[in-house]
């Protein structure tokens, strides 16, 4: 047995064939193999050896992946998803959750628009709030769009978002006058929105290492390239959020006017009304005395525009040459330097405000009221409601409350409320305020105050309360004013010849009282009468003539 051993293993070793008989007898001393023998004992195959570089495996490529011991996977294969890793889909599932708080509060604005519920009340207008809002809940749903096809383009952007979101905040925290207009509501949004674009650029660099997980788990690679439908949904969120990266921009810019707008002098006082609730701007000219033309106050009340927006020019010079010896004016809610008031707002409301503001600064009247256009509506309200201290008005090219409707009617409310959802962008204030030169003045009471955030939000309350508060107020206050305070109505030529239910309506305005001084038409004059040198040496004569009327007794024409 080991002898039949042995040469089993001579015979099998390849270095002692040499000298082994053949089957058939003969020896095969030379060393040349026979067909049988190549057949039974193959030659070894040469190895290739390869230096190990830096693409070569450290583990051994497996033919399997998890422990199901299948086939790797396509990488276009559905399965193949970053959502398969618990914490990806915990992301989602938390992304989703910050989506509806944004929708919750989104909705909390839009109705606070509307109606200012009791703590829910921005004295900027609410617009920025607002705009903030949109911004977060956009940015959370192009998220959830491409959530797994993440793309470093995107949260490069996103990055630069957050830091001009970041210098909004600290804009607006580090500004008194913006803190203030822009309160909690502003300023809990704007965190929030920061909050969000760093909370989508921090998702984004999560799903795009468990994307790479997946891709090595289930396919032994991770993908570089993407498909065409993964090129599209890159491509359709990079436009995306490029135009979001512009609506930053123009948010910044915005913002930057107004913290510089803050530093704007106040003239005169801003006065805490309905139990501190907003201010209300109030200038009055030095302290009147009992004697000659200062016994009487005369008030303006503006109308689409500020009073210091061309009024105020007229009033000064009139006081300066001695025709009216004191006056005052304000700013209702909204307008120029004063805070938006809490919505709903009517006439009588901010009728009532003013009321307020005068007794706390001390003005008791005599007072003749001098009111333009839609501000006649709510003079003849303050009119009847303060009784003898009224002791003339004088109506230019006033509002009859039969065009209320009008104010008050969808489409300019709807128009109004768009506005101001996009003001915040500031695309005209912008433009005119690079290419226009516009000042501050401009932009709170001048030619650009009408795109003023403030004024558009007065506006709209204006065109909210037109039909259901402020019609019913003006026709009571017809009914209770007293019928003997000394009327002058200047109206506009233009108007009164254009349109023939202007001249009605302004005919109607004369017969508010039954002490009518004077009804002038200043030929070629427009809305602003006082813009023309007729109608503002009309008005000058028609204003001396109340002054006199009020300080000596004169009597006047029945």
């Amino acid at each position: 047995m080991g002898n039949t051993n042995q040469g089993t293993s001579k015979a099998d070793d390849p270095e002692s064939r040499e000298g082994v008989t053949n089957t058939n007898g003969a020896d095969n001393r030379t060393g040349e193999r026979t067909d049988s023998q190549s057949r039974q004992n193959p030659l070894p195959q040469p190895v290739t050896y390869y230096e190990p570089d830096e693409r070569t495996r450290l583990l051994p490529a497996s033919t399997h992946h998890g422990i199901s011991g299948q086939p790797p996977l396509d990488i276009d294969d559905p399965a193949v998803t970053p959502l398969n890793l618990w914490g990806i889909r915990f992301l989602r599932y938390i992304t989703i959750a910050f989506l509806l708080v944004a929708s919750g509060w989104w909705l909390v604005l839009l109705v606070t628009t509307f109606v200012s519920p009791q703590g829910f009340h921005s004295r900027g207008g609410g617009w920025f709030a607002f705009g903030y809002t949109s911004l977060a809940i956009g940015i959370l749903m192009l998220l959830l769009f491409s959530f797994t096809v993440p793309s470093r383009a995107e949260e490069v952007i996103q990055s630069v978002i957050a830091v001009l979101l970041l210098v909004n905040l600290i804009v607006t925290l580090s500004v008194p006058g913006l803190r203030e207009e822009e309160g909690w509501i502003g300023i809990a949004s704007a965190i929030f929105v920061l909050f969000v674009t760093l909370w989508a650029v921090c998702v984004d660099r999560s799903v795009e290492w468990g994307k790479k997980e997946e891709e090595e788990r289930l396919t032994g690679r991770a993908e570089t390239r993407r498909s065409l439908k993964e090129w599209c949904s890159v491509f359709s969120a990079l436009v995306i959020m490029v135009i979001f990266l512009v609506i930053s921009i123009l948010l910044t810019g915005t913002l930057s006017l107004r913290a510089y707008d803050q530093s704007l002098e106040v003239p005169g006082k801003r006065v805490w009304v309905e139990d501190r609730y907003y201010r209300v701007h109030i200038f009055c000219t030095p302290e009147h005395s009992d004697k000659g033309r200062e016994k009487v106050t005369v008030f303006l009340e503006s109308g689409e525009r500020a009073v210091a927006n061309g009024l105020l020019d007229w009033a000064q010079e009139n006081y300066v040459n001695g025709t009216i010896g004191r006056f005052c004016y304000w700013d209702r809610p909204g307008y120029a330097f004063s805070d938006v008031a809490p919505s709903p707002l009517s006439a009588g409301m901010a009728a009532d405000a003013l009321s307020e503001a005068l007794a706390k600064v001390g003005e008791k009247g005599p007072f003749i009221l001098v009111a333009h256009g839609i501000g006649s509506i709510y003079t003849r309200i303050f009119a009847s409601r303060q009784g003898k201290s009224i002791k003339g008005l004088m109506l230019i090219d006033p509002l009859h409350e039969s065009y209320l409707p009008d104010v008050g009617s969808t489409g300019r409310g709807f128009f109004m409320w768009f506005r101001g959802v996009i003001s915040p962008l500031g695309l005209e204030i912008l433009f005119d305020a690079i290419f226009k030169a516009r000042s501050r003045e401009d932009r709170i009471f001048g030619k650009s105050s009408y795109l003023n955030a403030k004024t558009i939000k007065a506006k709209l309350q204006e065109s909210l309360a037109a039909k259901t508060f402020t019609k019913p107020e003006v026709s009571t206050s017809k009914v209770i004013l007293n019928r003997k305070i000394p009327l002058v109505v200047v109206s506009s030529g233009e108007g009164v010849k254009k349109d023939s239910r202007w001249d009605q309506a302004q005919k109607e305005s004369t017969e508010l009282t039954d002490s009518l001084l004077h009804w002038d038409i200043v030929n070629k004059a427009g809305h602003k009468v006082w813009e023309t040198a007729d109608g503002w040496d009309m008005m000058s004569k028609r204003i001396g003539k109340l002054v006199d009327i009020a300080t000596e007794g004169n009597k006047f024409p029945n």
